[in-house]
């Protein structure tokens, strides 16, 4: 048996007063949560749905106490493809996270990315949410039919912004729309816009006709009065909305968003467990819960395997949905 010596047993005194404690009620540590410099990287610009979706989480990890002291930066470029490439780029890094979503999947197709959602590793999606249809509180346009029947009348002259690049939700959207209403997509003047805070300026500036954002993105804007509501991309009203689904308009479609989180390739085993579990336990607190519901984002959590199968699904769909339309 080995000897400790009375410095050795102060040194040890010492640890156990100054440390960190290891076991802390809702400190994470219980749960295996704890990462300490875990950060989260945003695809495109501050005020957009990957960036709020990111941020949210991280304040909701720190009010939880699963971990402490999350970074969250932005990295914009290419619809998230520039993103990505680092990500893919951090093999390995099991201190980072990506928040994406259907945008980044459409950018890889119209950008031709080198580096795809395959050589990523799923972790989660989180959300699903309803695009909105809005126009700046001075527009001409009081209705959805109004904007419709303009539109119809002269698509080039009708722009449409949308905060993701050719192939994201804010721009299938439209084009899903304009082929309901008998437009050929083709015709569509389409704006794109690296995140929702960009597209946000050109609305309330008429730089754009009617905007096209998810819903979470805009909702203080819309109940200070700022932007006016035409409608809702989803297939049903949304609770505390006044405002029409498209169907109910005359347009025979719908569209729904969805985000989630990837994490760079080549994790371990460890890692990839300690993220899972991360999510897990962020969503099922109590603060993520009143998040979904503050920012009208549905519950569509699917993790790990199940969400890699569905990110492959997602990808043969927004390929042939593209094609479909000649974009």
């Amino acid at each position: 048996m080995r000897l400790r010596t009375p410095l050795a047993l102060l040194g040890s005194a010492l640890l156990v007063l100054v440390g960190p404690p290891l076991l802390t009620s809702g400190s994470g540590a219980d749960t295996g949560t704890q990462i300490p410099g875990l950060r989260f990287m945003v695809p495109n610009t501050p005020g957009g749905g990957y960036d709020i979706t990111a941020r949210t989480l991280a304040k909701n990890a720190e009010d939880a106490e699963l971990t402490h002291n999350i970074e969250v930066f932005n990295l914009p470029g290419a619809g998230g493809t520039v993103g990505l490439a680092r990500l893919v780029g951090e093999h390995g890094n099991g201190k980072l996270a990506m928040s994406m979503g259907l945008g980044v999947v459409g950018a890889v197709h119209t950008n031709k990315a080198p580096k795809t959602l395959a050589d990523a590793t799923p972790i989660a999606r989180i959300t699903e949410e309803s695009d909105i249809v809005v126009v700046g509180k001075n527009s001409p346009y009081k209705t959805i039919g109004d904007l419709i029947e303009a539109w119809r009348a002269d698509p080039a002259k009708v722009p449409v912004g949308g905060g993701s690049s050719p192939g994201g939700p804010d721009h299938l959207a439209p084009m899903l729309m304009a082929e309901a209403a008998g437009i050929a997509p083709k015709t569509v003047n389409y704006v794109p816009f690296d995140g929702g805070g960009e597209l946000l300026a050109s609305i309330l500036g008429e730089k754009v006709a009617f905007g096209v954002s998810g819903l979470g993105e805009y909702r203080d804007q819309i109940e200070a009065g700022e932007l006016r509501l035409l409608a809702v991309t989803a297939p049903e009203r949304i609770p505390g909305l006044d405002a029409p689904t498209l169907r109910e308009s005359g347009l025979d479609t719908d569209f729904t968003n969805w985000r989630g989180i990837v994490a760079p390739p080549g994790l371990s085993d460890a890692e990839r467990t300690k993220l899972l579990a991360f999510f897990d336990e962020l969503h099922d607190s109590s603060q993520w819960r009143e998040s979904l519901k503050k920012n009208g984002w549905t519950d569509a959590y699917l993790p790990g395997e199940k969400f890699g199968d569905f990110l492959a699904e997602e990808d043969q769909r927004v390929g042939s949905v593209l094609k479909e339309l000649g974009l």
